[in-house]
């Protein structure tokens, strides 16, 4: 006898699945989508041509180092090397073109060179040298970073007129960044699907024995994959450094962390063997999203990490049941097993669920922001650092009491973030901006868009250089590096020999307070500097640097710290010496260095006065808001504090 079918049926039953699958197949874009309709419900000033403008821009570096980190993935390696690679190129580029007087053409070409040997020397280890990629690569991680410093001196490099258009726009609107970031991702797609290159890597990365044993020369693809990393590195490196109008020798520190999560989150696994150029951008462009909304939203600095390592791994927990309800569709599609898709489908928009959950969540609780009329944007260099973190308490006491809205946010000290972070207060229409640079070339460009949008800027401890600000509130680095000379010297009497433990490389307090020692010590020549290391203003690596130089330099009499926290260090390593055979200076007068002088274990701190510099910045702020006078530089006195004065100064 003959079965009726019922076509409808039949239909709905096809559209289901269909459905389940489209869902499934893009979770990634799909988590995009609800990340995008969830910005644009929590911010206002979210869904702008401007602002999506920004967010591409913003995700344009870490998508061209995806995509070549996509590459080594797919064959079942890992890249740690692209952030320092990047950084190396771009530091090539620059000196070569103005300390080396080499034609821009030449520089560029250099530095495309240089990332693709990295890529090339990375291959070889792993390749020929047995060497684990993680190994390998973090081995070229450190040596990039080290070669990148030497080059510099440890200071920004000028970018070259003509290669810095690369950080500019197209008939004043369409960033060129965004288009390089397209064709990158073009030709990213293009090896990957076209090429024989493309199909040796998810050979092995499917089965590297397998695909050698099928005749493929495993060893000399592996070079040519690293290689290509490199180039996208080199590439990646450029284009920042273009956007900063400098090369930053501390730039892109951390990038290859956020290459690798979008590449994971654009749905390649890193067992190898899958992974695609379209999804390693939609997973950069979802970090993008995260901290431009977050931004937008005036989400506290510290929540915006919660919430952006939250989300990363719903996504990848996401792109899990993805997988699993895969096979699980393939085992059962004989026996139709009901309901397998719409588990599947029901986790993966549970997942989803969670993502806008935890972003309005994080919102509501947010204590970000203080409330008020008038808006001010903060963007401090770091908050993993006492005087900031002051600064900080100091501006929003102020804004508090004035009923202002001040949106505080931290770039980590990482010049291309906090020009992210500036670009995306102007882009929301703040009254007036903030900001203490990271480097006061590298913001530069981000504070001229502001002036272009008519926002105050008002730079806070550190200038800004090549662009308009209201004014600069600050203390004199300098003038404070000079009082910290005499003061050691006074206590030494005029003679000794002395270490100085110096701060991040590339800063301007670091090169300011080292400057005003180095001049102020010059009139004490019984005084001799033994040595002078950095130990980037943590308190950790002046304990361990100031370890090290007690080995070769056991007869030291005085040590000059450019902060306090290294001081701290410093003494800590000095044991019983401190405030006895060794006179220890730091500077910021922070409470724990204010602490110590009380002691006597460090001798002098020269304080500034980080709370009332934030309260002056938003005053100041307010008033260039309002269009009231301001004066062109406001100081914040500094003065040197010892164990004699510090219970007048606390």
């Amino acid at each position: 006898m003959a079965t009726d079918t019922h076509p409808r049926k039949a239909g709905a039953g096809a559209a289901g699945p269909g459905l389940r699958r489209l869902l499934l197949d893009n979770g990634a874009l799909t988590a995009l989508v609800v990340l995008l309709l969830a910005m644009s419900l929590l911010s206002g000033d979210f869904l702008t041509t401007q602002n999506l403008l920004n967010v591409g821009v913003q995700a344009a570096v870490t998508a061209i180092l995806a995509f070549g980190v996509t590459f080594v993935i797919v064959s079942a390696g890992i890249d740690l090397s692209v952030g320092s690679v990047a950084a190396l190129s771009a530091t090539v580029l620059a000196w070569s073109a103005t300390s080396a007087g080499m034609p821009v053409v030449l520089a560029v070409l250099l530095a495309v060179a240089t990332g693709i040997a990295c890529g090339f020397v990375n291959g070889a280890l792993v390749a020929y040298g047995k060497l684990p990629s993680f190994i390998a690569t973090l081995a070229m991680l450190s040596i990039a970073r080290g070669l990148s410093l030497v080059i510099s001196q440890g200071s920004p490099i000028a970018f070259p007129d003509s290669v810095s258009t690369l950080g500019d726009t197209l008939g004043g609107w369409l960033p060129v960044p965004v288009l390089v970031m397209i064709a990158m991702g073009l030709i990213t797609a293009l090896v990957l699907a076209r090429t024989y290159l493309g199909r040796s890597m998810y050979a092995i990365g499917g089965n590297e024995e397998a695909a050698r044993l099928s005749g493929l020369r495993v060893k000399k693809q592996k070079l040519a994959i690293y290689a290509l990393s490199g180039l996208f590195a080199a590439v990646a490196g450029i284009v920042l450094a273009s956007r900063l109008t400098s090369a930053q020798p501390q730039a892109a520190q951390g990038y290859e962390l956020d290459a690798i999560a979008a590449v994971v989150i654009g749905g390649a696994s890193l067992a190898g063997g899958v992974g695609k150029a379209s999804g390693t951008l939609i997973g950069a462009l979802i970090l993008a999203v995260l901290r431009n909304g977050l931004n937008l939203m005036s989400v506290s600095a510290f929540w915006q990490q919660v919430v952006i390592g939250v989300v990363i791994a719903l996504a990848v927990l996401l792109d899990t049941l993805r997988r699993k309800a895969g096979s699980g569709a393939t085992s059962s599609a004989g026996s139709g097993a009901p309901g397998s898709g719409r588990r599947g489908a029901m986790k993966a928009g549970l997942a989803l669920v969670c993502v806008a959950a935890v972003i309005a969540a994080v919102t509501f609780f947010n204590s970000g922001s203080s409330g008020g009329n008038t808006r001010v944007g903060m963007s401090l260099s770091t908050l993993n650092n006492p005087f900031f973190v002051q600064m900080k308490a100091g501006a929003q006491a102020e804004a508090e009491a004035a009923g202002i809205d001040l949106t505080v946010t931290d770039a980590q000290n990482d010049a291309s973030q906090q020009a992210n972070q500036l670009q995306n207060f102007t882009s929301s229409g703040v009254d007036s901006v903030i900001v203490n640079p990271v480097d006061s070339d590298a913001v530069g460009p981000a504070v001229r868009g502001a002036n272009d949008a008519g926002i105050p800027v008002v730079a806070a401890d550190r200038g800004v250089n090549k662009a308009d600000t209201a004014t600069l509130v600050a203390s004199d680095n300098v003038a404070g590096g000079k009082l910290a000379a005499k003061a050691l010297a006074d206590k030494l009497g005029g003679k000794g020999s002395i270490v100085v433990l110096q701060g991040t490389a590339g800063t301007s307090a670091s090169r300011e307070r080292g400057a005003g020692f180095a001049a102020g010590i010059k009139a004490y020549p019984g005084i001799k500097t033994v040595a002078i290391q950095p130990a980037d203003f943590d308190r950790t690596k002046g304990l361990d640097v100031m370890t090290n130089l007690l080995q070769g330099h056991p007869g030291i009499t005085g040590v000059f710290a450019e902060n306090d926290e290294m001081a701290l260090g410093a003494v800590k390593a000095l044991g019983s010496k401190a405030g006895k055979s060794v006179s220890v200076v730091g500077f910021d007068g922070t409470p724990d260095g204010l602490k110590a002088v009380g002691a006597g274990t460090l001798y002098a701190s020269v304080a500034q006065q980080p709370k009332e510099l934030g309260k002056i910045a938003v005053r100041n702020a307010v008033r260039a808001a309002e269009d009231k006078k301001v004066a062109g530089t406001v100081k914040v006195p500094v003065k040197v504090v010892t164990r004699q004065n510090v219970a007048d100064f606390s």
